[in-house]
């Protein structure tokens, strides 16, 4: 059947026609795919065969793991001990609270992978706690919803295992490469909460005695020593990021039930619902998005993207500016996981045309990615936060725009600046 349009175009129409009509992106990935499959005469046999492909990869295996894994931590109250700690130690420096936000979440980050779940996990002690102490709830909760976005940046992260998966870029070497650029990011919004801090004159909780400071210590070590020992195991060689994966539910499991003891044999049947309904989630994407990105590059409108997107400038740092702003409004309107699956075919070619380090690139576009979780209308942290502050969406995206701001800037500094996330990667035992 002929199509006087360009059938790549026809593809992207048709898949950004279904998102406007509030189809589940998911639905919309595959439908547009197979839609043009079909139009195009491509072989509607390999819908099966392309479908289960594309989730039957052993790196995948690590979703569901890590998944799991930040859904027991949550339940184990891990969070608790560490925010504890942290407030403690920062004590009633101005904007104290919004410096204990961002610290732990970077901590919580490493343990969780998710956004959502680490609003989730630390909002429900620190967004309370900090209307308690004088700060906007408004405020609160954009500092809190912008924090989280660091859990897919610091590993492990889901985004990270999504965009090796796809570019064949080494996940281990990912996950170490995310450490410094997270931090970086996390300090810009430590400044961006301090400066407002100051101008509100919000203040922190007392500082901890000796006694209160180890006290809290030796009850969060166990939240502390959580990373250590994934990134450790990872970075030195012991296991994969799917064995790392594996290994943090039973070190979750263990810490719950027997050292805070949390947890009870009944938990178990939610621990696992809640994990497998998010799982299956985030794989109907995987799927789907592999009969669209199959469907993209069989029309080669891949191929012509990126010789057009070459054509343009010869000028790499301008196209890479080019890129992420692209990227960034794709966050507004879309989940990570569809953005890497929906652009990497389109930006392999152009990744390869100019050298760059393909770990650079995903650490990039990761925070890009995580900044679209607070920047509406698809701006899942916003949701979560604004829903345990009791603020509208609106407030709390007022207040979220400075961290936006702040994020960006971050962004900028590791886009511009390789070394920052290809130095611990270098040092790597291979």
């Amino acid at each position: 059947m002929a199509l006087s349009i360009d059938p790549g175009i026809l593809l992207i129409v048709v898949f950004f026609a279904l998102i406007f009509l509030k189809v589940p992106i998911a639905i919309s990935l595959g439908v547009s795919g197979m839609l043009l499959v079909y139009l195009q005469q491509l072989g509607t046999q390999m819908f099966a065969p392309v479908f289960f492909a594309n989730i039957s990869k052993f790196s995948l295996l690590a979703i569901p793991y890590f998944i799991l894994a930040g859904v027991v931590m949550g339940k184990a109250k891990i969070s608790d001990k560490l925010i504890h700690l942290i407030s403690l130690l920062v004590g009633p420096v101005r904007g104290g609270l919004a410096t204990v936000t961002v610290i732990a979440a970077l901590f919580w980050g490493a343990v969780s992978g998710s956004g959502p779940a680490t609003v989730a996990a630390i909002g429900t002690i620190l967004i309370p706690g900090m209307i308690k102490a004088g700060y906007d709830r408004g405020f609160s909760a954009a500092i809190v919803s912008a924090a989280s976005g660091l859990a897919i940046v610091i590993p492990p992260s889901i985004g990270y295992v999504v965009y090796g998966t796809i570019t064949g870029a080494s996940i281990s070497k990912l996950f170490i490469g995310g450490i410094i650029p997270g931090i970086v990011v996390g300090i810009c919004l430590i400044v961006a909460g301090y400066i407002i801090s100051v101008i509100r004159d919000y203040r922190g909780e007392a500082w901890g005695t000796l006694s209160e400071v180890w006290r809290a210590f030796k009850e969060a070590i166990w939240a502390i020593i959580s990373p250590l020992i994934i990134l450790g195991g990872i970075y030195g060689g012991v296991f994969t990021p799917t064995e790392a994966a594996a290994v943090s539910i039973f070190y979750g499991l263990f810490v719950g039930f027997f050292i805070y003891k949390t947890l009870t044999l009944k938990d178990l049947y939610d621990l696992l619902v809640e994990a497998s309904v998010s799982t299956a989630v985030v794989m109907l994407v995987v799927s789907f998005a592999g009969i669209f990105g199959w469907a993209m590059t069989t029309l080669g409108f891949v191929e012509r993207v990126s010789q057009f997107a070459i054509s343009l400038t010869s000028n790499q740092y301008i196209l890479l500016f080019v890129i992420n702003v692209i990227l960034f409004i794709a966050g507004m309107l879309m989940d990570a996981i569809s953005i890497y699956y929906i652009t990497l075919p389109l930006l392999m070619p152009i990744m390869a045309y100019f050298n760059w380090d393909p770990v650079w690139f995903g650490v990039v576009m990761t925070i890009n990615l995580a900044i679209g979780q607070i920047t509406p209308p698809v701006a899942v942290n916003l949701y979560v936060g604004a829903n345990i502050a009791k603020v509208s969406i609106d407030e709390i995206s007022r207040n979220v725009i400075p961290f936006v701001a702040a994020a960006v800037i971050g962004l900028l500094i590791v886009m511009y600046v390789p070394i920052i996330t290809t130095w611990l990667p270098s040092l790597m035992i291979h």
